[in-house]
C-alpha cells in the first residue's frame, strides 16, 4: 500500500465524491417523523396460508376462512364508506333542460346520465354490497346460534371481527342517511333516464326504483339488520358474548388504535339495541349476570361521544336510548347528558406530561445505547429484548391513549357548537363549522390541544428513528416467548395427556405444538414421534422440562399472523369455559396451574401481530386527520359553501394560537401543528384515494404555510426588534423610568433559535428550507422598516434625523442579531441602500429630504443661538412652514417593536424637537457621509450667491441710496445726547425704509444661517471622523504613547502595546499571507482610514473663499477706489457703514408690542452681515466707525441717560453692549477658519506720501 500511487485526476475525483456523502445535520428534531413512500412488508397474510398448518383442528381452519372472508368484506365496506363520506354534489354542476319544449333536451339528458353514471354505479355496488353483507351477516349469526352450537367456544378474534361488521353497518347506515348530495345526484339521473323512456329497459327503471327506496329510508340498513337477526333464536345470547368481549377490550385497553377503542363502544351500543329490538331481553341478561347493564352504563358515560367516521360524531348511548324497551331507570348514568366533555383536556395534560417525561426518558436511554453501536448487537441478552418489546408496547399505549383524548375533544366540541351568548368573540351571523371549531375553544383548551399533538408527534417521530431496533427486539422476544411456551410451557400438559389419555386434548396441544415448533439442529425432528416417545419416559426425565433451555437462532423467523391465529385460538379454546372439544369443556382437563400459564400467554401475545407491524400500529395511534375533514360540514352547507377559510381548520387554528401566544413558551410545537395536514393528505390518498381531496388539502396547506412563514418571520423580527431597541435604551433612563412606576416591558424569552435551525421541513413530500424562507421574508422587513423610518423622517421636520438615525441603528442591530440565526440575509448596508434609492441614483432620500428641509424650512425659518449654539425657530415666523406628505399609520414592530418602546423613545427624542443642534448635526454627518454632505455644501453655496446677489443686494442697494453721503463721528464735545440726535437726524430717511427690520434682516439671516450650519457641519464631521480614526488605531499601526514617569519607560511600555496589537494590524497579516491584489487593497484602505478626506482641509474655510469671490465680483459692497487713496472713512459707501446704520435701528428699544431683533433673527443675522464685512476686510473700520460703537463709547464716558425722541438713551446703549459682545465673537471666530491664506496671514504695508494742505495742493498745482 505505501508504493501505490494515486494520480492527480483519482485524488480530485475522490474529493468531490464527498460531496454526495450524506450527512446527518445536527438541527433539533421538533418536527413529526416524515412519511416517505416505501416498499415495506406485510405480515398480515389473511389466512391465505390457513390451508398449510395440516396438523391444525379443522374446525378452527374454517373459523380462519370464514374470518378471512369476513376480513374481505370489512375491506370493501370501508371502501364503500369512503365513497360516500367523500361524496360531492355533481348535479349542481350539471346543466338541465329549462322545459320539455328545449330542443337540445334529450342531448342534454344523455349528457347528464354519461355524467353521472360512474357515480349512480357505486351507488348501485353499495346497495347489492349492503344486502349480500347483511345475507351473509345473519346468516352467521344463525350458524352460531344454533341449537346444537349454541354451547359452543367461537374465539374471541371471531367475535371482534363480528363487532367490526357491526361498526362497519352503522358507519354506512349514518353515512347513507347524512349525504344529501347522493339523493340529489341520484334524482338528477333518474329524472334524465325517465325523460329518455324509449331507450331504457323495464329492468333498469325497475333496478333504479330499488335504489331510489333503499336510499330514501334512513336507517334502513341498521333496520334490515334489527329485523332479521331478532327473527332468529338466541341471537341474544351471540350479541352478549359480542359485548361481553368488547367490554372486556375496553376495560382492559387491549387496543392500540383510538379507532379501535371507539368501535368497542359503538359496536356494545348496537348490539343492545339489537338485544332490545326483540324484546326486553336485556333485563333478563342482566338478571341471568350474561350482561351487566351497570358496567355498559359506565362504559357508555365515559365515552359519551365518539368520532363515526370522518368529522361525523355519535353518541353511543343513543342507540339504546332510541330503542323500544328503553328504561331510564336501568341507565341511571347514562340518561343524563353532561353539559361538558367527558375528557377534562386542561386537567388531563398535567398527567399527560408526567407519562410523557417518563416515556421519553427511557426512549432517549434505548436512543443512546444505539447510537453507541453502529448497528443493532445479536448478543442481546432475553431481558434486554423483554425491555424493548414492553417499550415499544407502551409506547404506542401511550400514543393510543393521548390520541383517544385528542379525537374526542375534537368529536365532543364538533357535536357542540357555541353560542354567541357562551362566546363573547362569536358573532352572531357565525357560520355553523366556525362556532364548532374557530370560536369553540378557549386559548387553554388551544395551548392544551397543540401541547398533546406536539408530545404524539414527537414520540412517534422519536419510536419511528429506532423502529429498527425495536423491531427486531420484538421478533426475537416473540420468538423466544413462542418456543419457550411450546417446548417448555407445553411439555407437561402434553405429557399428562398422553399418559391419560386424553385424546382432544392431547391433539390440540401437539397441533399447537406442531403449528408453531422451530426445529433446530435436528431436535424434535419427528414432533408426533417424539410425542409416542413422551408416554414411554418416566415421570422424573420431564421433571426438568421447564428448565430445559431453548437454542436461539441468529436470526429467528417471525411467526405469521395465521400461526399465531391457531395458536392462540386453540390455546383459548382450552381455558375457554364453553364446549371445545366434542362435548367436553376441555379446560377441566387441565391443572390450573397450566390454566394460568396458558391465560398468561394469551394476554401477553395479544398484541404480537401489531408490533410486527410497529410502523402501521404506530401510524394508526397517531391518526390524527380527522382534525383536517370536514365533509360533514360541507354538506350541510347544501353547496353555499365549497371550501371553508382556513380560519376555521383546525390545524390553521392551533398554529396561528401557538404564533399569537405572548410568552412563546409552545414555539417548539407549531411544526408539529403542520403535520396534521401530512395526516390528512396520506389520508386522503392512500384510505380515501381522492386526489380532489389530497388538491384541496394542498392548497390550503400553500396558504397557511405561506401565512405561517410570513407570521412566523414577523414574529421573529418583532422579537429581536425589541431586544435590540432595549439593547439601545440607557440603562439609567430604565431605572429612573421604574423608580416611577413606568414599566418598560422587555421582550419575553422566544425559543426561535430552534424553529429557526430547520433547514428541511417536510411538508406534503416537501422538503423547505424554513430557514431561507423566513430569512427572505426578514429580508422585506427589515428594508420595509428602513423605509418607513426615511418615510417617517420625509413627513417630520429636519429635527427628527436623530430618530431616523437611532432607527437605523436599531435596524442595524436587529440585523446583527438575526444574522446569527439566518445565514440567508442580506448585507444590512445593501438593503440600507435599496431602502434610501440609492442603488442606481447619485442621491439617497435622506440627502434629498434633508438638502430640501435646509432649503425650504431651515434656512428661512431657523435663527442661531450662539449662547446654546443650536438653531431655534423664532416665535414670528417670516415663511410659511412647507406642507410635507403625511406619513402612513406604522405597525409598532417597524419602529423600535412595542408600544412601551415607543413611548419610552418618543419621549427620549422629544428632547430634541424644536432645535437643531450639534446632535442633529453629528447625525446628518453619519448618515450623509462625505458625499452627501459635499452635495450639501454645493447647494448650499448657491443659495448663497442667490441670497447674496439677487436678496441682499437689492435692499442694500436702496439702502445705500436712503444714506447721506457723509456721515463723520460727532466730536466728544456735543455729548452722547447730542451724538445720538445727530445720528437720528442724518439717518432718518434710512429709518423709514419698510424693509429694514423685516425683509433685509431676514435676507441676511439665511446667510448666517447658511454660514453658521457649514462650520456646525465642520465639527460634527471633525468630531466623528475623530472617533473613527480612534477607533481604527490599534489596526493601522497608530498606538497612542502611554502615559509614564520617563521616556525611556514610555518607549518600552509603547514597544509592548506594538507587540501586543501587531497580531491585529490589517495590513501586515495580508502582507504575510494574502496575494498582491489583497495586499494592495490593504493599503489603500489603510491610507483611505489615515488620510481622512477631511484631513489638511476645511470645510467652512473653502466655503469662506468661495463666498468671498462672490462678494468681491461686484464693488458695491466696497465703493470702489477711494478718493483719498487709501480708504473710505466718513463717505456711506461701503457695507459696514450700511450695516452701522441698520445696526443704529436695530440697537433702539423696541416700542411697545415690537419684537426684539434677537427674538426675530438670533445671531444669524450678525453672522451673515459681519462675514461679508470680513471677507470684505472691512471688519477694522467697522470697529472703529461703528456709529453704535461711537455712542457707547460717548455715553461711557459722559454718563448720560435722557430720551431722545422717545429713545432712553441708557437703553440703548445698553442693547448696543450686548449687540458689540455677539459681534467682537463673530469676528474672533472667522479669523481661525481664514488663517492659512496669504491675504489674512500676511501683514500688508502700504506707503502713502505725506499729507498735502489744500493751499499748498491748489499752488502746487498753479
Amino acid at each position: 500500500m505505501s508504493n501505490e500511487t494515486v494520480t492527480l485526476r483519482d485524488a480530485v475525483l475522490n474529493v468531490e465524491l464527498l460531496n454526495e456523502v450524506l450527512l446527518p445535520d445536527d438541527q433539533p428534531s421538533i418536527e413529526a417523523a416524515s412519511k416517505p413512500l416505501l416498499c415495506k412488508a406485510d405480515f398480515d397474510t389473511n389466512f391465505i396460508d390457513r390451508n398449510a398448518f395440516i396438523t391444525g383442528v379443522s374446525k378452527y381452519m374454517e373459523e380462519a376462512t370464514r374470518h378471512a372472508n369476513f376480513q374481505n368484506m370489512l375491506v370493501e365496506g370501508l371502501d364503500h364508506a369512503g365513497n360516500l363520506y367523500t361524496w360531492r354534489c355533481c348535479s349542481r354542476a350539471v346543466p338541465m333542460a329549462k322545459s320539455n319544449d328545449q330542443p337540445n333536451r334529450g342531448e342534454i339528458n344523455m349528457t347528464v346520465i354519461d355524467v353521472l353514471k360512474p357515480e349512480v354505479f357505486k351507488l348501485f355496488r353499495l346497495m347489492a354490497f349492503s344486502n349480500e353483507s347483511s345475507s351473509k351477516f345473519c346468516e352467521e349469526v344463525r350458524r352460531l346460534c344454533h341449537a346444537e352450537k349454541r354451547k359452543d367456544f367461537v374465539s374471541e378474534p371471531y367475535l371482534l371481527i363480528l363487532a367490526r361488521l357491526l361498526n362497519m353497518f352503522v358507519v354506512l347506515d349514518e353515512l347513507k342517511n347524512m349525504k344529501a348530495s347522493i339523493k340529489n345526484d341520484f334524482s338528477t339521473y333518474r329524472r334524465a333516464v325517465q325523460a329518455l323512456q324509449g331507450t331504457a329497459d323495464p329492468q333498469s327503471l325497475a333496478d333504479l326504483n330499488e335504489l331510489s327506496l333503499f336510499l330514501a329510508q334512513q336507517n334502513n340498513i341498521k333496520d334490515k339488520l334489527k329485523r332479521e337477526i331478532s327473527l332468529i333464536d338466541g341471537h341474544e345470547e351471540l350479541l352478549a358474548d359480542v359485548i361481553n368481549s368488547c367490554a372486556f377490550m375496553y376495560e382492559n385497553r387491549l387496543y392500540l388504535a383510538p379507532s379501535e377503542k371507539h368501535l368497542f363502544v359503538k359496536a356494545m351500543a348496537f348490539c343492545v339495541s339489537i338485544i332490545d329490538h326483540s324484546g326486553a331481553f336485556m333485563v333478563k341478561l342482566d338478571q341471568k349476570k350474561r350482561l351487566s347493564i351497570q358496567r355498559l352504563d359506565r362504559i357508555f358515560k365515559s365515552v359519551e361521544i365518539v368520532p363515526l367516521y370522518g368529522d361525523m360524531q355519535i353518541q353511543p348511548f343513543s342507540f339504546v336510548k332510541r330503542s323500544p324497551n328503553y328504561d331510564s331507570s336501568k341507565w341511571q348514568l347514562c340518561h343524563h347528558e353532561s353539559d361538558s366533555c367527558h375528557v377534562k383536556i386542561v386537567d388531563r395534560l398535567r398527567s399527560i406530561r408526567a407519562e410523557h417525561e417518563s416515556f421519553v426518558v427511557q426512549l432517549a436511554k434505548v436512543n443512546n445505547e444505539v447510537n453507541l453501536t453502529d448497528r443493532v448487537s445479536s448478543s442481546q441478552n432475553d431481558s434486554q429484548q423483554v425491555h424493548l418489546t414492553s417499550l415499544a408496547l407502551s409506547g404506542v399505549q401511550l400514543l393510543c391513549s393521548w390520541t383517544a383524548d385528542v379525537v374526542e375533544t375534537i368529536s365532543w366540541k364538533l357535536l357542540h357548537p357555541t353560542d354567541p351568548r357562551a362566546t363573547r368573540e362569536c358573532p352572531d351571523d357565525a357560520e355553523e363549522y366556525a362556532r364548532a371549531t374557530k370560536y369553540n375553544y378557549s386559548p387553554e383548551e388551544k395551548s392544551a390541544l397543540v401541547e398533546m399533538v406536539s408530545m404524539i408527534k414527537a414520540v412517534q417521530a422519536f419510536l419511528t428513528k429506532i423502529e429498527p431496533t425495536l423491531s427486531h427486539a420484538v421478533r426475537r422476544n416473540v420468538y423466544a416467548e413462542l418456543q419457550d411456551f411450546v417446548q417448555n410451557g407445553l411439555s407437561d400438559p402434553l405429557h399428562k395427556s398422553a399418559k391419560g389419555k386424553k385424546d382432544i386434548l392431547q391433539s390440540i396441544l401437539q397441533s399447537v405444538r406442531d403449528c408453531c415448533l422451530d426445529s433446530l439442529s435436528g431436535s424434535h425432528a419427528d414432533p408426533r414421534s417424539s410425542t409416542e416417545k413422551m408416554s414411554k419416559k418416566s415421570k422424573k426425565e420431564f421433571a426438568s422440562s421447564s428448565d430445559l433451555r431453548i437454542p436461539r437462532r441468529a436470526v429467528p423467523p417471525a411467526p405469521g399472523t395465521t400461526q399465531l391465529y391457531m395458536a392462540r385460538t386453540q390455546i383459548e379454546a382450552l381455558v375457554s369455559e364453553k364446549i371445545s372439544g366434542g362435548k367436553k369443556v376441555l379446560k377441566k382437563e387441565l391443572e390450573q396451574k397450566s390454566v394460568d400459564r396458558f391465560k398468561l400467554f394469551l394476554l401477553k401475545s395479544f398484541h404480537w401481530p401489531a408490533l410486527f407491524n410497529l410502523l402501521d400500529t404506530m401510524n394508526e395511534a397517531c391518526e390524527l386527520s380527522q382534525l383536517w375533514f370536514r365533509e360533514f360540514y360541507l354538506e350541510m352547507t347544501m353547496g353555499k359553501r365549497i371550501q371553508f377559510p382556513i380560519e376555521m381548520s383546525m390545524p390553521w387554528i392551533l398554529t396561528e394560537h401557538v404564533l399569537s401566544m405572548s410568552d412563546g413558551s409552545l414555539l417548539d410545537s407549531i411544526l408539529y401543528q403542520l403535520d396534521l395536514y401530512n395526516d390528512a393528505a396520506q389520508f386522503a390518498l392512500l384510505k380515501f384515494r381522492k386526489q380532489f381531496l389530497y388538491d384541496e388539502v394542498e392548497a390550503e396547506v400553500n396558504l397557511c404555510f405561506d401565512q405561517f412563514v410570513y407570521k412566523l418571520s414577523e414574529s421573529v423580527f418583532t422579537h429581536f426588534k425589541q431586544i435590540a431597541s432595549c439593547m439601545l435604551l440607557d440603562k439609567r433612563f430604565k431605572s429612573e423610568c421604574q423608580q416611577i412606576g413606568v414599566m418598560i416591558r422587555t421582550p419575553p424569552s422566544f425559543r426561535f433559535e430552534t424553529l429557526l435551525a430547520q433547514r428541511h421541513v417536510q411538508v406534503l413530500g416537501r422538503s423547505v428550507d424554513l430557514n431561507r424562507l423566513v430569512s427572505q421574508r426578514v429580508n422585506q422587513t427589515i428594508l420595509k422598516a428602513l423605509d418607513i423610518a426615511i418615510w417617517k423622517f420625509e413627513s417630520e421636520q429636519l429635527s427628527s434625523i436623530i430618530e431616523l438615525d437611532y432607527l437605523i441603528e436599531a435596524n442595524r442591530l436587529t440585523h446583527t442579531l438575526l444574522s446569527e440565526h439566518l445565514h440567508s440575509l442580506s448585507a444590512f448596508d445593501d438593503l440600507f441602500l435599496e431602502a434610501n434609492h440609492n442603488v442606481s441614483q447619485p442621491h439617497g432620500r435622506v440627502t434629498l429630504h434633508v438638502f430640501w428641509e435646509l432649503n425650504y424650512d431651515f434656512i428661512p425659518n431657523y435663527a442661531y443661538n450662539g449662547s446654546t449654539h443650536r438653531f431655534v425657530r423664532p416665535r414670528i415666523p417670516f415663511r410659511h412652514t412647507p406642507n410635507r406628505e403625511k406619513a402612513p399609520p406604522i405597525a409598532f414592530s417597524y419602529l423600535w417593536g412595542s408600544k412601551s418602546l415607543n413611548i419610552a423613545f418618543a419621549n427620549i427624542f422629544h428632547a430634541y424637537e424644536g432645535f437643531i443642534g450639534m446632535p442633529h448635526l453629528k447625525a446628518i454627518a453619519r448618515l450623509l457621509q462625505y458625499r452627501g454632505i459635499a452635495v450639501i455644501l454645493e447647494e448650499l453655496l448657491k443659495m448663497a450667491e442667490t441670497v447674496i446677489n439677487d436678496k441682499i443686494k437689492r435692499h442694500y442697494h436702496e439702502v445705500l441710496c436712503l444714506m447721506p453721503k457723509v456721515c463723520k463721528l460727532p466730536r466728544a464735545d456735543y455729548g452722547s445726547t447730542g451724538a445720538l440726535q445727530y445720528y437720528l437726524h442724518h439717518m432718518e430717511q434710512v429709518g423709514k425704509y419698510k424693509d429694514l427690520k423685516t425683509e433685509m434682516c431676514h435676507e441676511w439671516r439665511e446667510l448666517g444661517n447658511l454660514l453658521v450650519l457649514c462650520m456646525q457641519i465642520e465639527i460634527a464631521l471633525a468630531q466623528e471622523e475623530t472617533i473613527d480614526l480612534l477607533l481604527a488605531a490599534p489596526f493601522t499601526s497608530h498606538i497612542p504613547q502611554p502615559p509614564a514617569k520617563t521616556l525611556a519607560e514610555q518607549e518600552k511600555a509603547l514597544a509592548r502595546l506594538e507587540e501586543k496589537y501587531s497580531r491585529i494590524q490589517l495590513t501586515k497579516v495580508v502582507e504575510k499571507c494574502g496575494t498582491p491584489k489583497q495586499v494592495e487593497m490593504a493599503r489603500d484602505a489603510e491610507l483611505m482610514t489615515k488620510e481622512r478626506l477631511c484631513c489638511g482641509l476645511n470645510i467652512f474655510e473653502m466655503f469662506l473663499v468661495r463666498i468671498k469671490d462672490i462678494i468681491r465680483k461686484d464693488q458695491i459692497w466696497s465703493g470702489g477706489h477711494p478718493l483719498n487713496g487709501v480708504m473710505w472713512i466718513d463717505e456711506c459707501v461701503e457695507l459696514h457703514r450700511v450695516w452701522s446704520a441698520v445696526q443704529f435701528y436695530i440697537a433702539q428699544p423696541p416700542e411697545e408690542n415690537e419684537k426684539l431683533a434677537e427674538a426675530m433673527f438670533g445671531d444669524s443675522l450678525q453672522w451673515g452681515v459681519l462675514t461679508m464685512i470680513f471677507l470684505l476686510g472691512q471688519h477694522r473700520r467697522f470697529e472703529v466707525l461703528d456709529f453704535c460703537y461711537h455712542l457707547h463709547r460717548m455715553q461711557k464716558t459722559d454718563g448720560k441717560d435722557e430720551v431722545v425722541t422717545g429713545i432712553r438713551l441708557s437703553a440703548m446703549v445698553d442693547r448696543i453692549r450686548r449687540l458689540q459682545l455677539i459681534n467682537n465673537q463673530i469676528l474672533s471666530i472667522l479669523p481661525n477658519y481664514l488663517t492659512s491664506t496669504d491675504e489674512f496671514s500676511e501683514e500688508r504695508v502700504r506707503e502713502y506720501p505725506p499729507p498735502i494742505h489744500p493751499n499748498a495742493q491748489y499752488h502746487h498745482h498753479d
